[in-house]
This record gives structure tokens, sequence and C-alpha cells, in this order.
């Protein structure tokens, strides 16, 4: 097994409603590519650990409680562990959560 491989998902998945792609994951550490297609929600739920999300196109709503936070493109936002959230998809989005 090659360690070293470039790979295009982020690229060439297309938009069509939900998609998460877990990319890595490896000891309490995971790196997911969620694609969400414009007028289409993450629905709420909650993540098992701390997590960062960072931005790589497009723009969405987070809501985390009872709060709204707009991010767009090469913006990042943390959020804790066990806490309900939902995102919702203001244009074609791509975003990585590590957690």
């Amino acid at each position: 097994i090659n360690m070293y491989q470039i790979e295009d998902q982020i690229q060439t998945t297309e938009f069509n409603g939900l998609k998460p792609i877990k990319l890595a994951s490896k000891d309490n550490c995971e790196t997911i590519l969620i694609v969400l297609e414009k007028g289409h929600t993450f629905p709420e739920h909650i993540s098992p650990r701390d997590a960062l999300l960072v931005m790589l196109e497009g723009s969405i709503t987070f809501h985390i409680n009872n709060n709204e936070y707009k991010l767009k493109k090469h913006q990042s936002f943390t959020f804790p562990s066990k806490v309900a959230h939902k995102v919702l998809a203001e244009e074609n989005s791509k975003f990585l959560i590590v957690r």
C-alpha cells in the first residue's frame, strides 16, 4: 500500500443533496468532506468530539444553540462536541469537518 496518494475527491465530487465522505481517519481524529447542494440541509446531529469546520467553497448557515452563523469560502468555525447543530447550504458548498 502506498501511503502517499493524491486524491481528487474534493474537486470532483458533484453536488447532489447531502454527501459526506470520510477522507481520513486515524486514532481519535477524522477528516470528513461535506458536499451540500444549495437549498439542502445537513439535518440536526451531534459531533462525538470538538470539531473544526473549514469552508472550501460556497456559503452555509450553521445553526447551533439557537444562533445562526453565516460562513463562506475560506472561513473556519469551531464548535463543541455533544451540542445539536444543523447546516443549511445557501449556495453549492463544500467544507471539511476535522474532529
